[in-house]
């Protein structure tokens, strides 16, 4: 009944003036797995065999506990366990050295890059794992100033958030970090936007669709990747 009555237009069929992507599609970067993350995955599907034959009660386990487990170890062992090797081949220390590449490869036209993770997002009492803060770290050993990396998590207020979207637009700060909620409507910041990166993938495709419009929008002349 709506559409009887309006005209519905959507970014194809205006065909706005968004930059392409370099390669046509969205890079993806595999993460080979691990015994240990092996060994995770076979207990999660034993639980699942009993929680649909009912052998546990809803209260001790459940789908949701285990689907969000998985997610956490697909990230990270050290979400689930902080006492957990760091693997040189994970997800942060693949991200690690793309992002650098591109950080040093885009330093004479000072761009700017967005990092989406919905998961081990910072905590202020620093007592977990935090897939943002191992991140940062691996950045900054690699050789990128501290000061040019921001976590969204740390600007709550509107004059903040004004004042951060006004640092990456310039230049200052050139890599931001941030979750689906807190860096996605609203965020514009894509002037010197040339890459986005996904650490984790979350459960609607609409939030894709909401991470990836960050970069994919009026206004920015880069080409991402």
């Amino acid at each position: 009944m709506f559409c009887q009555v309006a005209d519905i237009q959507t970014a194809d069929t205006l065909k706005l003036p968004i930059p392409e992507m370099q390669t046509g599609k969205p890079m993806i970067v595999r993460a080979p797995s691990t015994p240990e993350l092996k060994e995770i995955v076979k207990g999660l599907v034993q639980r699942a065999e009993a929680i649909r034959s009912g052998r546990v009660p809803p209260q001790d386990d459940n789908m949701l506990k285990i689907t969000s487990e998985g997610r956490k170890a697909a990230l990270d062992l050290r979400v689930l366990n902080p006492r957990a090797k760091d693997q040189p081949e994970s997800k942060i220390n693949l991200a690690a050295d793309r992002i650098f590449e591109v950080w040093k490869d885009t330093h004479e036209n000072r761009c700017a890059q967005m990092v989406f993770c919905d998961l081990s997002t910072p905590s202020k009492l620093r007592r977990q794992f935090s897939a943002y803060d191992d991140l940062k770290t691996k950045l900054v050993d690699r050789g990128i100033p501290a000061e040019q990396i921001a976590f969204m998590q740390d600007f709550d207020s509107d004059v903040q958030k004004h004042i951060l979207f006004k640092d990456v637009r310039s230049g200052k700060i050139r890599i931001l970090m941030g979750s689906t909620m807190k860096m996605g409507a609203g965020t514009n910041v894509q002037e010197r936007l040339v890459a986005l990166h996904h650490l984790d993938a979350p459960w609607r495709p609409a939030d894709v669709e909401q991470r990836e419009g960050r970069i994919l929008r009026q206004g920015n002349p880069p080409q991402p990747t």
